[in-house]
C-alpha cells in the first residue's frame, strides 16, 4: 500500500511541475527567477503546488479581490521561502544521486556523506536563487548582490535543511534503514522532508522579511 502511495506522490509532484512550468511559459512571473521556483515547488508539493502558485502568482482579475497589509507581507514571507526551499531541493535532488551512486560514506554511513554533500549543494544553489534576483532587482555590484544574498538566506536554508534532515534521518534509522534511490519510496520520504523544511524555514523567512534583510521581489 505504501509503496502505491509513494508512485502517486511522485507522479503528482512531477505532473504538477509540468503543469506549473507549461503555465508560467504563457504567464511568465515578474521576478524571473520564480519561473524556476514554481514549477519545483509543485515537485514537493503535488497538486496543493498548483493551488498555491493559482492563488499567490498566477495573473487572473482583481474584481473584488482586496489584499491587505498584513495579507501582502504573509505573501511576500511565503514566496521568499519558496525561493529558499527551491534552491535547496534542487541541490537536494543533484546531490542525493551523487552520493548513492559514487558510494560514498562517513563514519560507514551513506547517510552523513548525504548530509554534507546535499547541505554543500543546497547552500550553493540558495544562495544563487536570492542572488541573481537581488543583482537584477537592485543593479548592485555582484560582491555586494553575493554578500547580500548570504544575508538573506543563510539563516532560511539551514533551518530547511535542519527539517529535511531530521526527516530523513528518522527514516534512515528507523523506518527503512538504507532506503534505495530507485524506490519511489525514497522520493516521497524526501517530498515529505521538504514540506517539513519548508516548514521549518518559515519562522526565519519571516524574521528575515520583518527585519527589512530580505525584500520583497
Amino acid at each position: 500500500m505504501l509503496l502505491i502511495v509513494s508512485w502517486f506522490a511522485v507522479f503528482g509532484g512531477l505532473s504538477t511541475a509540468v503543469a506549473i512550468a507549461l503555465d508560467v511559459l504563457q504567464h511568465p512571473q515578474r521576478t524571473k527567477i520564480m519561473n524556476i521556483v514554481w514549477p519545483i515547488t509543485g515537485l514537493y508539493l503535488p497538486i496543493v503546488g498548483w493551488w498555491l502558485y493559482d492563488n499567490v502568482s498566477r495573473p487572473k482579475p482583481m474584481y473584488g479581490r482586496v489584499i491587505t497589509g498584513r495579507q501582502r507581507f504573509l505573501t511576500i514571507v511565503f514566496v521568499s521561502a519558496t525561493r529558499c526551499a527551491s534552491g535547496c531541493v534542487v541541490g537536494d535532488l543533484i546531490g542525493a544521486p551523487i552520493v548513492f551512486f559514487a558510494g560514498w560514506n562517513i563514519l560507514g554511513e551513506r547517510l552523513y556523506a548525504e548530509y554534507v554533500v546535499l547541505f554543500a549543494l543546497a547552500y550553493c544553489l540558495g544562495i544563487a536563487f536570492q542572488y541573481f534576483p537581488i543583482r537584477a532587482a537592485r543593479k548592485i555590484a555582484p560582491r555586494s548582490a553575493l554578500v547580500e544574498a548570504v544575508k538573506a538566506d543563510t539563516f532560511a536554508l539551514t533551518a530547511f535543511e535542519a527539517g529535511l534532515f531530521a526527516w530523513i534521518g528518522v527514516v534512515y534509522f528507523f523506518v527503512m534503514p538504507r532506503p534505495e534511490l530507485t524506490s519511489p519510496f525514497y522520493w516521497f520520504m524526501m517530498q515529505i522532508g521538504m514540506v517539513i523544511g519548508f516548514i521549518t524555514s518559515l519562522p526565519p523567512n519571516w524574521l528575515l522579511v520583518r527585519s527589512g534583510v530580505k525584500l520583497a521581489m
